[in-house]
């Protein structure tokens, strides 16, 4: 004899509305899109045990080096050679922040 099943199986089950998002993150790989004051982004966060390399961080000007867990970010139409890695800090400060130019 098997054992019970403790979840009950549903006829017709189907995905909660609104659950448009979820789809996109999963045929895209986990991205998800973000709007913010400056514009509609593609944004993926990238686990330490996949950072690799080092990156120069376009928020703060400093290193992300490898297995720094960071966040890749590109317009979601363009051509990708808008892609950056920010700190996850620095992305989620983006707004509030000014412009500021690499240290010399």
């Amino acid at each position: 004899m098997s054992p019970r099943r403790n979840t009950p199986r549903r006829r017709g089950a189907s995905r909660p509305p609104g659950d448009d998002d979820a789809v996109f993150r999963r045929v895209t790989g986990a991205e998800r899109r973000e709007t913010g004051p400056d514009g509609e982004w593609a944004v993926r966060r990238i686990t330490g045990a996949a950072a690799t390399k080092t990156y120069r961080c376009p928020g703060c000007q400093q290193e992300i080096p490898p297995a720094m867990p960071h966040v890749v970010a590109w317009r979601p139409f363009g051509d990708g050679e808008d892609r950056r890695h920010w700190h996850s800090s620095c992305w989620e400060r983006r707004a509030d922040r000014g412009v500021r130019f690499p240290r010399r």
